[in-house]
């Protein structure tokens, strides 16, 4: 059964290259990234590995914890960590997990047998600090993905659990978003005293929440 965004993120115990994972432990409290790669020692995944180990300042800043999962066995993951370093310019600096089995690749449906019966697509999924399915994104294996998209998302998701707002189209940190139908105007007079900009009853715009 496909996992849908608000269901709770399944639990699971995998070895990585940072040791025993017990996910649901492991991310308690934080924000995480779980994205499976197709196989190791091939180019997108490479250069995926390469750029999320770039951004550990910018998951760092938001509270995310990122994990990368294959279904290749852990002594392999050593020397695929040395040729990221060498071509991309960093060391792998999160964990990579080991699903030699394929359960948690099954468990969250990251096999898709009209693409490819034993690799996983490149799924990835946003978890919450309540351990539920905030976003989930998937690219076939020929297509890397697009994580300063995934940081947007980010963004936008701890912005709007926060606050009673959604962002609009192509909307980026810093930007105008938009005032939630369910907030009445008697409501928002009170969390936006300078008011805001009305397009249509169900369109307010209003500066990004600062606090």
């Amino acid at each position: 059964m496909a996992i849908l965004i608000g269901d709770t993120a399944p639990d699971f115990t995998l070895e990585s290259t940072e040791g025993n994972i017990h996910f649901h432990d492991y991310i308690d409290g934080s924000w995480a990234v779980l994205f499976s790669h197709p196989k190791n020692f091939t180019p997108v995944c490479t250069t995926e590995l390469g750029y999320t180990a770039k951004l550990k300042p910018e998951f760092e800043k938001r509270g995310v914890k990122a994990l990368g999962l294959s279904v290749d066995k852990l002594e392999d993951h050593a020397g695929w960590a040395k040729d990221i370093e060498e071509t991309q310019g960093t060391a792998l600096n999160f964990p990579l997990l080991a699903d030699t089995k394929g359960e948690v690749a099954r468990l969250y449906d990251m096999i898709h047998p009209n693409a490819d019966n034993t690799l996983t697509v490149r799924s990835l999924f946003v978890i919450g600090p309540d351990k539920k399915v905030k976003l989930k994104i998937e690219y076939p294996a020929s297509t890397g993905r697009n994580f300063d998209e995934v940081l947007r998302v980010i963004d936008s998701l701890q912005l709007t659990a926060k606050h009673q707002v959604a962002t609009p189209v192509n909307w980026k940190q810093g930007e105008d978003v938009i005032i939630v139908p369910a907030v009445s105007n008697e409501a928002a007079k009170a969390k936006y005293p300078d008011g805001w900009k009305e397009l249509k009853p169900y369109l307010r715009i209003v500066p990004q929440p600062r606090a």
